[in-house]
């Protein structure tokens, strides 16, 4: 896949310094401090991270889950952002996975997912599809939620 300027032999995604980078995001029916709650959930936390015990989501803490994803928490803002070193089990380096809830509403917030630090186009494309399968399983716990 290239991008629109014939020009340029960049590809989708390929960044000048750190490989390759990936966004996804979708609008929620709630607030940030819904968001956060559910994202630091044991269920919403399984979901990007897989299956950790006893996580505190601070600064610093490094996991590692049952499905061996690992990574450590660099940034933590509460109800507003997660900064951290992720990475799947057969990664010969981690990739920098962003999470934003962006809010100005207070009953919508945006939940977004960037990953960079990615080492190839087919990995950028393999995470679009987890990030929005994410944000599909998040909508669907949210619209639970509001049926509740």
């Amino acid at each position: 896949m290239k991008s629109q300027n014939p020009e340029s032999s960049k590809i989708v995604g390929q960044t000048a310094a750190t490989g390759f980078q990936v966004g996804v995001r979708r609008t929620m029916p709630i607030t940030p401090e819904q968001a956060w709650a559910f994202l630091t959930s044991s269920e919403g936390a399984k979901l990007w991270l897989g299956d950790v015990a006893n996580l505190t989501f601070s600064e610093g803490e490094t996991f590692t889950s049952s499905d061996g994803i690992s990574g450590q928490f660099r940034v933590v803002k509460p109800f507003r952002q997660f900064r951290l070193k992720w990475s799947m089990k057969d990664w010969e380096k981690p990739s920098t996975l962003q999470i934003r809830l962006i809010s100005d509403k207070p009953d919508r917030t945006t939940i977004s997912f960037h990953q960079e630090n990615l080492d190839h186009m087919n990995t950028r494309e393999q995470m679009k599809l987890h990030w929005e399968e994410v944000l599909n399983e998040i909508r669907q716990n949210v619209s639970m939620m509001e049926r509740e």
